[in-house]
């Protein structure tokens, strides 16, 4: 199942607790303050992953932690440092971090009246591409750390820091180099199908895609990503239909690619459609476009030449 937005609550480890401690040895009654420092929290890390291509898995798991810091010891000895947490998400994956949420749980069922404003954390736009999203908090120092000429025999020690914790919202915008746009049924599947390594649902009614598809092709040794996003319908950009929705996904493509099919009753009408859309949802009017039109075999060049000129 593809899904492209999630939400998760992270917590990161906290830092351990320094040590309140005295040396005891034989013949050295008073060997002084040697507590160790607490350990650092873990922090959570997500990692960009070529090899992942959906947010589905944060649907089951919408908890993620990381290991918390180790208290300190005796004999100066330091607590262990938490295991990080790394996180692979899909390449495109943008981490916001959602503003104003209740900070305890008195102020939780407030939460709903407060705004929804997100914080861009990250954004993993290449594999292997990491960013600390959740940082683990320090560990507190032992009371070795106080000894001072005047203070020979501290007995404080701090506590180790709390991590960061807040709800983050994941949504994945897809990497490629064409994007492929028309209304329902334009035949955007079937050319997915031909050009690459795509298998896309085909289907001759509307909708048939309900999720986008990637594609590879290959064209004098060259890889070319294409996207094929579920086709639009006037009012996509405010919530029409499905394309909305995915229409994230032509975000950050280089090139567009606007099929029309040439059977439309006014080709270039539908055209204006996509378009209108287009430039509502975002600056993606002014991203370099290619206009083809589609099932034309078997069409006399004369009805081909007209729908061409009405665009």
């Amino acid at each position: 199942m593809f899904v492209d937005t999630a939400k998760v609550e992270l917590h990161a480890g906290k830092g351990g607790d320094g040590a309140v401690s005295f040396r005891h040895e034989i013949y050295i009654p008073k060997g002084g303050p040697d507590g160790g420092d607490g350990g650092r929290g873990g922090s959570i890390i997500f990692k960009a992953d070529k090899d992942t291509n959906t947010l589905l898995d944060f649907r089951f798991n919408p908890i993620l932690r990381a290991e918390n810091g180790k208290n300190g010891s005796g004999q100066r000895s330091a607590g262990h440092s938490g295991k990080d947490l790394i996180v692979e998400v899909p390449i495109g994956t943008m981490i916001y971090r959602l503003a104003n949420q209740a900070e305890n749980a008195n102020q939780a069922e407030n939460a709903s009246q407060q705004t929804s404003d997100r914080i861009l954390l990250a954004d993993l736009t290449h594999d292997q591409e990491t960013a600390v999203i959740a940082k683990g908090g320090d560990g507190g120092f032992g009371n070795a750390h106080f000894k001072s000429s005047v203070r020979q025999t501290p007995r404080i020690a701090e506590v180790g820091e709390p991590g960061e914790e807040f709800i983050a919202e994941l949504e994945l915008k897809l990497l490629a180099d064409i994007g492929l746009v028309g209304l329902p049924n334009a035949g955007k599947s079937t050319f997915l199908s031909v050009v690459s390594n795509a298998k896309p649902e085909i289907a001759d009614y509307p909708f048939t895609t309900i999720t986008p598809n990637l594609g590879v092709a290959t064209i004098d040794s060259q890889d070319l990503l294409i996207a094929d996003i579920p086709g639009l319908i006037e009012g996509a950009s405010e919530g029409k239909g499905l394309g909305h929705a995915f229409l994230r996904h032509v975000d950050r493509t280089a090139v567009l690619l606007h099929l029309i099919d040439v059977y439309n009753d006014n080709a270039g009408e539908a055209y204006q459609t996509i378009r209108t859309e287009l430039e509502k949802y975002s600056d993606l009017k002014n991203r370099p476009e290619i206009v083809a039109l589609t099932k034309t075999e078997g069409l006399d060049r004369e009805i081909i030449d007209m729908q061409t000129a009405s665009i």
